[in-house]
């Protein structure tokens, strides 16, 4: 097992004797056996190197979220208790249609697409909780400030003063970021390939071991190639959803060829702020809502 230091699997060990951890843990070994014998994968034979990614960022423009990869051929995305697909920048999302390497959260989205209503809710923020804070906008605060403006807004739902405010970034954002996701896919042309973006299928095919709703995840991801094969798109919806939060849903529409049926894969964007309110610029988390093993391109291993 290459790449996993000393350190790192002492913690391993220690978490399987933790009874919260229990569950994945035996789900893991469940689905390494499984993937040992499918015959999609392994087929009974037993490998002689396995190789950990680790949490750093990978080198290049890679699509699939590859954590393993065994004798140098088979790539293995391990997703437990997770429906998130892409955690990437809203501009990188929306603007540039997650191509090239993965954005840089430096710029503020909120502040890019909605600012007045951004600097308003600011502004009262700091009134409210009566901070000594002198920016002007979130963009000015220093960092002891934007943790204390965190901290003092933690703990869930808005105070009462700065609720109608919040709400009005939340709906302002949330069409905002629609309509420019809606412009970037018609100039580019590429609806099609935004889906398997947001799908993580890449030009090659890998395998998702995990859980997820108390069910095992053992999937076998195609390529584009292997999509079109199977699938043909037909369109790309995009809508604005200020649920509480700003969020943007999106649905596809594509023809199964098998069945000559025309089936959907649904999901949604949550745009919030990473590491509390203020206190960073905010992140875009790409959530699938389609069960995995409805998803067209993620095929049940055998």
């Amino acid at each position: 097992l290459i790449h996993v230091d000393p350190d790192t699997w002492r913690e391993v060990l220690a978490l399987r004797d933790d009874p919260a951890a229990d569950a994945v843990a035996a789900a893991a070994l469940d689905n390494g056996r499984a993937f040992l014998h499918a015959r999609d994968a392994l087929r009974g034979r037993v490998p002689e190197r396995i190789e950990w990614k680790g949490p750093h960022r990978t080198p290049g423009d890679e699509v699939a979220p590859v954590d393993l990869r065994i004798d140098h051929v088979y790539l293995v995305s391990c997703k437990y208790l997770s429906r998130i697909t892409v955690n990437a920048s809203p501009a990188h999302l929306f603007e540039r249609l997650l191509t090239g390497g993965h954005g840089h959260r430096s710029n503020d989205w909120f502040e890019t697409v909605a600012p007045n209503t951004h600097r308003r809710l600011f502004r009262a923020a700091i009134s409210h909780l009566g901070l000594p804070v002198s920016a002007a906008r979130p963009a000015e605060l220093n960092a002891p400030d934007r943790k204390a403006i965190a901290k003092a807004l933690a703990g869930g739902a808005w105070p009462a003063e700065l609720h109608a405010g919040y709400e009005e970034l939340c709906a302002e954002v949330s069409r905002a970021s629609a309509q420019r996701w809606r412009e970037a896919l018609d100039d580019a042309r590429s609806h099609e390939s935004m889906l398997w973006r947001l799908l993580r299928i890449g030009s090659a095919p890998y395998f998702v071991l995990g859980s997820n709703r108390n069910e095992q995840l053992r999937l076998r991801v195609a390529s584009p190639w292997d999509w079109r094969q199977a699938f043909a798109f037909r369109h790309f919806e995009i809508t604005a959803n200020d649920c509480g939060q700003p969020q943007v849903d999106w649905r596809v529409t594509y023809l199964e060829r098998s069945s000559g049926l025309e089936r959907t894969v649904a999901g949604h964007v949550e745009i919030r702020w990473s590491h509390g309110r203020f206190a960073a610029p905010p992140e875009a988390k790409v959530y699938l809502d389609t069960p995995h093993r409805e998803v067209p391109g993620y095929f049940e291993l055998r």
